[in-house]
C-alpha cells in the first residue's frame, strides 16, 4: 500500500510496480495517472485509522507513506501497531520535518553546520531579533506548510510584513512559532539517504527549483522542477555532507530515544564554508522523488524493506549515468488562487517522446477526460546522456501538452546548463 495521491507518489508507485516482489500494488488515494498501474482507493492520506483498517483487511505485507502530513501525524505508529510492516520515520521521528526550530537546537547541540538562528514565540520578540541581524533575513514558520512556509525578506518592512502574517494564522498552526535564520549565500542542492536508525544508505542528490518563475523569481513553491545528478554535489562534498550533517543527525535520534529509520532528505547549501543544513524533510522530495526513480537501476523496494527491518548495510544501490529532469506544469495562479476542473489533452502524444515519462501531481479522471484538480499538477520528466538533451526532450513534451490553463518554468536545469554540461 502506497499513502498518497502526488508526482512524488506517481513516481514512487511506478518504480514499485515494475518490482517483481509486487503482486498487488494499492494507492490510497492515489490519482488518475497511478490508477493506470494500481488499484487506487479513496481513502484521504490523513485517514489514519482507515487506511490502518484497510491495510488489515487486505493484509498489506508492506506500506509506503509518501506525504509529510501523515508522517508527522502518526500513520507509521499506527499501521506499525496494527502489525503492517511500514517504511517511514515514527511521529517522533518525523519532528526532523515538523518543527524546524527542533532541528536547528538539534544542530546546536551536536555541531551540524547549519545557520545562525533563533525561534521567537511572539511577533514583538521576532521583530526585536530581527532588529538586530543584518538584511536579509530568512522568515520560517515552524511547523509544516505545504513548502510555502519560508519568506526570504530583504528589508525590514518585508522581515515585519513576514512575522505578521505568518502569527495573524497565514499557515494556521505551522505559525504559532517561527525560526529566523541569517540569509545564506551559495547554491542549493537536495542530497537523500535511507537509513535504518544506525546505517546510511547515500542515494542521490538533485537540484529543485523553488521559486514559481523563470529566472528564481517570485514566490516558493512546492517545487517547480528538478534535475540529478546536481554537479554542485561533487563526491568529496557528499561525503561531507554524509559525515558532518546526515550521520550526526541519524545518530543524534538514536541516542535521544527516537530512530530515525526511513529517508531522509537533507536541503542544503553549499557555502564558500563547506555544506550547510537548511531544513530537514522526513520524506522523499517532491519534485526531486521523480528524477531519482528514474535513474535507480535497481529495485527500489528491497532497500525500503530493508531500512524498515534494520538491515540496511546488506544492500546496495546502482544508478545510471543519464542525466534526469522533471518540468512541473502548474495551475496558472499557483501558489496563490488557482482554478481546479480544467481539462489537460495531449498526454498520450507527450508520453510518445523517447526517454519522457509523465507522472501526474493534481488531476482525476472523469468521463473519459484529464482534469486538472491541484496547483501543481503534471510532473513531465525526461532522461537523456546530458542536460541538454533530457532537457529537450522534457520541454518538447511539454509543447505536446494541451492545457492553455496551465504553465511551467522554462529554465529547469539552468544552472548545470550554465557550467557548461548541455
Amino acid at each position: 500500500m502506497l499513502v498518497g495521491s502526488g508526482g512524488r507518489e506517481h513516481a514512487l508507485a511506478w518504480a514499485f510496480s515494475a518490482s517483481p516482489l509486487v503482486s498487488k500494488l494499492y494507492c490510497a488515494p492515489g490519482n488518475a495517472g497511478m490508477a493506470n498501474i494500481a488499484e487506487c482507493v479513496p481513502i484521504d492520506a490523513m485517514a489514519l485509522e482507515r487506511l490502518a483498517a484497510f491495510a488489515k483487511e487486505k493484509r498489506i505485507d508492506f506500506a509506503v507513506i509518501g506525504p509529510e502530513g501523515p508522517l508527522v501525524a502518526g500513520l507509521a505508529d499506527i499501521l506499525e501497531a496494527a502489525g503492517i510492516r511500514t517504511f517511514g520515520p515514527s511521529a517522533a521521528a518525523a519532528v526532523l520535518e515538523g518543527s524546524k526550530g527542533y532541528v536547528k537546537d538539534l544542530c546546536a547541540e551536536y555541531g551540524i553546520p547549519t545557520a545562525a538562528y533563533k525561534r521567537c514565540a511572539s511577533a514583538a520578540e521576532a521583530k526585536a531579533y530581527a532588529r538586530t541581524q543584518s538584511l536579509p533575513l530568512v522568515v520560517k514558520a515552524d511547523g509544516l506548510a505545504a513548502g510555502k512556509g519560508v519568506v526570504i525578506a530583504e528589508t525590514v518592512a518585508e522581515v515585519d510584513a513576514a512575522i505578521e502574517s505568518m502569527f495573524g494564522g497565514t499557515f494556521g498552526a505551522a505559525g504559532e512559532e517561527l525560526v529566523i535564520e541569517e540569509f545564506m549565500v551559495g547554491e542549493e542542492a537536495s542530497f537523500f539517504a535511507l537509513t535504518d536508525g544506525v546505517n546510511i544508505l547515500p542515494l542521490a542528490g538533485a537540484q529543485d527549483h523553488k521559486r514559481v518563475f523563470d529566472g528564481d523569481k517570485g514566490p516558493n513553491t512546492g517545487g517547480m522542477g528538478a534535475y540529478s545528478p546536481a554537479p554542485v554535489l561533487t563526491p568529496d562534498i557528499q561525503q561531507e555532507i554524509v559525515s558532518r550533517i546526515v550521520q550526526p543527525t541519524v545518530d543524534a535520534m538514536r541516542r535521544r530515544g527516537t530512530p530515525y529509520i526511513g529517508v531522509l532528505y537533507a536541503g542544503l547549501m553549499i557555502t564558500a564554508q563547506g555544506p550547510k543544513l537548511i531544513e530537514y524533510n522526513c520524506r522523499f522530495g517532491d519534485p526531486e522523488c521523480q528524477v531519482l526513480v528514474l535513474r535507480l537501476k535497481s529495485d527500489l523496494l528491497p532497500a525500503l524493506i530493508a531500512a524498515r527491518d534494520r538491515l540496511l548495510d546488506t544492500v546496495d544501490l546502482r544508478w545510471h549515468d543519464d542525466v534526469a529532469i522533471t518540468v512541473v506544469m502548474a495551475a496558472r495562479g499557483y501558489p496563490g488562487t488557482y482554478s481546479k476542473g480544467t481539462e489537460i489533452r495531449g498526454l498520450d502524444q507527450a508520453g510518445e517522446i523517447e526517454g519522457v515519462e509523465i507522472f501526474h501531481a493534481g488531476t482525476e479522471a472523469r468521463g473519459g477526460r484529464i482534469l486538472a484538480t491541484g496547483g501543481r499538477v503534471l510532473n513531465v520528466c525526461a532522461t537523456g546522456i546530458d542536460i541538454g538533451e533530457a532537457r529537450a526532450r522534457a520541454y518538447e513534451a511539454v509543447a505536446r501538452i494541451d492545457w492553455p490553463e496551465g504553465f511551467c518554468r522554462s529554465d529547469i536545469g539552468w544552472r548545470a546548463v550554465a557550467r557548461g554540461l548541455a
